[in-house]
């Protein structure tokens, strides 16, 4: 059986980044900036790949994420031009509801965090992209980085 999961995201989209300008310091400042999502869904469904490029901020990164179907479960790595040639540490989740919830526990500047990557709207024209990050174990949460995509 096919998954379709990740079927919204496929082929070419231009999209609007919003960050935060520094990340578990307690700021409202973001910054915004346009960027490119090239996206194949593969292997049945289970395998999606994705570049995002954003020359304005030279920001080139990739994403890999693949399910399995035992576990009923995306992983999802992030590596960034900058990262020295390593995948993050990847964030595992579900949609449910048309909502698709990928959380993990990571480090932000030597802090221990939990990230949460969350995909909404994603039977829309705009489907939405955010990462939030969590000091207390996910009790409450900073969202400090959101994507809206469109097609060009």
């Amino acid at each position: 059986m096919r998954n379709s999961d990740f079927d919204f995201l496929t082929g070419h989209w231009t999209s609007r980044q919003r960050r935060l300008v520094k990340a578990l310091a307690g700021s409202d400042e973001w910054y915004e900036f346009d960027a490119t999502l090239d996206c194949q869904v593969l292997l049945d469904g289970n395998g999606v790949f994705d570049v995002l490029r954003a020359p304005e901020r030279d920001m080139e990164g990739l994403t890999l994420r693949l399910y399995n179907p035992d576990e009923g479960v995306w992983r999802i790595w992030w590596a960034a031009k900058t990262s020295g040639g390593q995948l993050d540490v990847p964030v595992v989740g579900r949609f449910v509801d048309g909502v698709g919830t990928f959380e993990c526990d990571d480090t932000w500047e030597g802090t221990p965090i939990r990230v949460r990557y969350r995909w909404s709207e994603v039977d829309t024209p705009r489907p939405r992209w955010e990462q939030a990050f969590s000091t207390d174990g996910g009790q409450t949460w900073e969202v400090n980085w959101v994507a809206t995509f469109s097609r060009s």
